[in-house]
């Protein structure tokens, strides 16, 4: 039997919000969100919010905005009733955050919700009033010792949604992204002051007429803040101003690009793609910039009208908006780089130690005894059989691999270890003659090439160039992997003490556990962090160094933290390498098992065998 056909019926108001706090209510946030935003759209100078359990038990905001009238309390709950628009026309030339009418009420119908408001003397009324709505059901509408402007407090949200309660998240995380939104739409509204409280502390405060940097610099580590670029271009009409990062301080995530339309934060795929761009061959493809962009441009030219949350905006003209984002940030980036550098360097002064630099893992390094003494398991004497370990290399020579020693033997055995000048035609004298010390599985070492790359051949003569930081990278962080969790740490004879950005703290007290787990040893106290023992892949100036890119929040994850271990400990680009410290990397390389990339991704070795050179070399199409 057929089921019996429903007739179309209009649904009572209590369900029409529920569905419609589906689109705007998601979490706690984003109803702190539209309070926050109907209290400076009503002028306010000022706005507390209090937050218990993250949002769920109560979000209460207080404002000193112009109030709403008695009268008026009523129609403020009631769906599509909105003091922003009165006709078309205001709708296509918006300078409101709200204009919609569906918050309060939405907020209202899945929660118990009170508003006490009062109008000033001033404007003919001076008594407040307080409304009361159970899930959407108006309860009470009582007076109110309110002198002045305007209280919200909204209860136990969801509970009558057990559906959508069950998708939040910890209290921690509900309090962390309500402090986030509260942080970005400070920045957007300078003039007024913000204060954030929870579970009976002060977990925000942002005093008003601050400076867009002030105010990025309660919430950006120092290392961030001082990377800043300024930017301000206005093209055809359409300005963009705020700060971009250099590209040195990057991290692994994107959410420290904030976007703002007309003073609205917003979510916009297009203007994301500029500061993307604006980027490109300054950051690799799995690094994201910071930056911080102010878009404003006539609001006819922009249709905000586009979803409930109004987070998301559509352009008249996208390609002119596209196109004044990429030239403000290139030539901010451009202006940045145009600043002298330090002076560079004196590699001279670092070339005698090779490429241990102050490195005090001998396990993962060549060893040898004196200038004239090959490194042990580095590579074969002309005419040997290659090996195809590394202990099967070092027996071959009646020598052991490099056994563990303490911090102090292994700097001492690299201080003073005597060093063959390599001869250059420059200096008058004769340059070594060249040779092909054979490696592990049939590769012969032929040496390096701009003291970067380090030039192998294989048995079918293939030509292959290797990158000497990519690839002593991987290796690194193979014994990195194997040692996280051992605890292994090297004692310092002097602590290193960090100063904390109070973002920093909070960042400590998240990864304390990873860190520890590193090698670290660390003591928090007040505003400072002790490092009172590193890793021992870490020297003091790199330890120091991760530290300060860990709490700033550009490593998430322990592997992220291992890989950049690794890339600081590693040899760099432009050390010069003599033939068995170059031998014995190559060695250990072609030792691990994921060998053609680094941690990062990047490529360690390229190769190009007979076919592909004489391709290179026009010798065929």
């Amino acid at each position: 039997m057929s089921e019996k056909k429903r007739r179309i019926v209009l649904l009572p108001p209590e369900l029409r919000n529920q569905i419609a706090a589906g689109e705007v209510v998601e979490r706690p946030a984003s109803a702190l969100k539209e309070l926050v935003e109907n209290s400076l759209d009503a002028g306010a100078g000022r706005i507390d919010v209090t937050l218990e359990n993250g949002g769920q038990s109560l979000i209460r905001v207080q404002d000193d905005g112009c109030g709403i009238a008695a009268e008026d309390l009523e129609l403020a709950v009631t769906r599509h009733a909105t003091s922003k628009i009165e006709n078309f026309h205001d709708l296509e030339r918006l300078n409101s955050y709200g204009f919609r009418g569906e918050a309060l009420p939405s907020i209202a119908s899945v929660s118990r919700f009170s508003i006490a408001s009062a109008v000033s003397p001033a404007d003919g009324q001076g008594a407040g009033y307080c409304l009361e709505v159970e899930h959407g059901r108006i309860a009470a509408l009582r007076p109110s010792a309110l002198h002045r402007g305007t209280v919200v407090e909204v209860r136990d949200l969801f509970a009558n949604v057990p559906a959508r309660l069950k998708f939040l998240k910890s209290p921690s995380t509900e309090l962390r992204r309500a402090q986030e939104w509260l942080s970005r739409i400070a920045l957007a509204r300078l003039k007024a002051g913000f204060t954030l409280n929870s579970g009976g502390r002060e977990a925000l405060r942002f005093l008003p007429d601050q400076s867009l940097r002030d105010r990025l610099a309660q919430i950006w580590p120092a290392l961030i803040m001082d990377a800043l670029l300024p930017v301000d271009m206005e093209r055809h009409g359409i300005r963009v101003r705020g700060f971009a990062a250099a590209p040195q301080v990057s991290q692994p995530r994107g959410d420290r690009i904030l976007l703002y339309v007309n003073g609205r934060p917003v979510i916009d795929k297009g203007l994301l793609a500029a500061v993307r761009e604006a980027y490109k061959g300054r950051l690799t493809s799995r690094d994201y910039p910071q930056a911080v962009l102010f878009v404003d441009l006539d609001p006819a030219g922009v249709d905000v009208n586009v979803h409930p949350a109004k987070s998301e905006v559509r352009f008249r003209d996208s390609a002119a908006v596209f196109s004044a984002a990429l030239g403000a940030l290139r030539n901010a980036l451009i202006a940045g780089s145009a600043v002298p550098d330090a002076p560079a360097e004196d590699k001279s002064a670092h070339a005698p130690r090779g490429f241990w630099g102050e490195i005090d893992n001998p396990r993962l390094l060549p060893r040898r005894e004196s200038a004239g003494h090959t490194a042990a398991f580095a590579y074969c004497q002309p005419g040997q059989t290659a090996h195809s370990s590394l202990a099967e290399a070092a027996s071959a020579y009646g020598e052991t691999a490099a056994q563990p020693r303490s911090a102090e033997e292994s700097a001492a055995s690299v201080s003073d270890r005597p060093r063959r000048p390599i001869a250059r035609e420059e200096d008058g004298r004769t340059p070594r003659p060249p040779h092909e010390p054979p490696l592990p599985g049939r590769f012969a070492y032929l040496g390096q090439v701009a003291e970067t790359y380090l030039a192998l051949r294989d048995d079918s003569g293939a030509l292959i160039l290797v990158d000497q930081h990519a690839a002593h990278e991987r290796v690194l962080f193979e014994a990195a992997q194997k040692d996280a969790f051992s605890g292994k740490s090297r004692p310092l004879a002097l602590p290193l003490e960090l100063r904390l950005h109070p973002s920093e703290k909070a960042r400590f007290y998240e990864l304390d556990k990873h860190l520890r787990s590193l090698g670290f040893e660390l003591a928090c106290a007040d505003a400072s962090l002790l490092v009172l023992a590193t890793p021992p892949l870490l020297s003091r100036a790199h330890a120091g160094q991760f530290l300060r890119e860990a709490l700033a929040g550009r490593k998430d994850d322990l592997a992220e933290m291992l890989a950049s271990m690794s890339c600081k400990g590693a040899v760099k680009a432009g050390q010069r390498l003599t033939d068995d410290e170059a031998a014995g990397l190559l060695a250990q390389w072609l030792a691990v098992a994921e060998r053609e990339y680094c941690p990062h991704g990047r490529p360690c070795m390229l190769r190009w065998d007979a076919a592909a050179l004489e391709k290179l070399f026009k010798r065929r199409q």
